[in-house]
C-alpha cells in the first residue's frame, strides 16, 4: 500500500472512531437510514441494519406494498416514498435498477444534497439500455457520481449477491469482505461502520475511480472473500 493510501486509511479510521456508536466520545444513537428501493438487496440490508439497532425507512413508488415488510422488521422500521426516505435518512441507501438512477438523482437532488449516499446498483445493458454501456466504460463509481450530483457518494454492496448478503452476514470465523470506494473520507467512515453493522468486513479500495475494480465482471465480483483475500486481488 502506498504512503498516500496509508495516510488516507488512517484518516478514515480516525473519523470512524469519532462516529456515534463506534465507542468514541460522541457515542449516540445509530444513524437513521433511508432506503430507496426495498428489493432483494435493499430489503435484506434493512433487516440487517434494524437488527443492529438502526431506524430505517424503506421506500418505493408503491409504499403500501412495503407495509408488510416494515411490520415484519419491527418498530424501528417504517415504509414511505423515496422522497420521505431521502429526508428521513442521516444516510441513504439507493438500491434501484441502474437505469432508474438518473431520475432518482433529478427527483431527489435537493433532499439528497450533502448526505452520505450508498449506491448498490449495477448497470446491465440488456435491462438498462445504452446508458449502462457507458457506465461500464467509465466505471460505475464515476458514472453514478454524475447521476447523483451533490451527494457524498459511496459505492458499496454492489459486489455481493442478495442470497449471500442474507446467508453470510455475521458468519462464524473471518467475515466476508465488502469492497467500498468513495472520494469523501467521512463518507467512507460511515460506510465502513454500516458494513460492519450488517455483519461484514469493509475493504476500502480507494476513490470512486477505483470502484471499477469491483464492478460487474471483475475478478472479485460476487466472490466470497475474506478481507485478506480481497485486498490481495485488488492489489491493496
Amino acid at each position: 500500500m502506498s504512503s498516500i493510501a496509508k495516510a488516507s486509511l488512517c484518516a478514515v479510521m480516525a473519523t470512524m472512531a469519532a462516529l456515534p456508536g463506534s465507542g468514541g466520545a460522541a457515542d449516540a444513537a445509530p444513524p437513521r437510514i433511508g432506503i430507496i428501493g426495498a428489493g432483494k438487496i435493499g430489503g435484506t440490508l434493512a433487516e440487517l441494519w434494524v437488527k443492529a439497532g438502526h431506524e430505517v425507512l424503506i421506500s418505493s413508488r408503491h409504499p403500501d406494498q412495503l407495509q408488510g415488510l416494515a411490520r415484519s422488521l419491527g418498530p424501528k422500521a417504517r415504509a414511505g416514498t423515496p422522497r420521505e426516505a431521502a429526508v428521513f435518512g442521516d444516510v441513504v441507501l439507493i438500491s434501484v435498477p441502474y437505469g432508474a438512477l438518473p431520475q432518482v438523482g433529478k427527483d431527489l437532488q435537493n433532499e439528497l444534497k450533502g448526505k452520505v449516499v450508498l449506491d448498490t446498483g449495477n448497470p446491465y445493458p440488456e435491462r438498462d439500455g445504452e446508458m449502462a454501456v457507458e457506465a461500464r466504460r467509465k466505471g460505475t463509481g464515476v458514472a453514478s457520481a454524475g447521476f447523483l450530483p451533490g451527494v457524498r457518494l459511496v459505492r458499496a454492496f454492489n459486489a455481493i449477491s442478495y442470497r449471500n448478503l442474507k446467508s453470510e452476514a455475521h458468519r462464524a470465523g473471518e467475515p466476508v469482505a465488502i469492497p467500498i470506494a468513495a472520494d469523501d473520507e467521512q463518507a467512507l467512515a460511515v460506510a465502513m461502520r454500516l458494513v460492519k453493522d450488517a455483519g461484514f468486513e469493509p475493504v476500502v479500495d480507494g476513490p470512486l475511480s477505483r470502484a471499477k475494480a469491483f464492478d460487474v465482471g471483475s475478478p472479485v465480483y460476487v466472490q466470497l472473500l475474506t478481507a485478506r483475500e480481497l485486498k490481495a486481488r485488488l492489489g491493496l
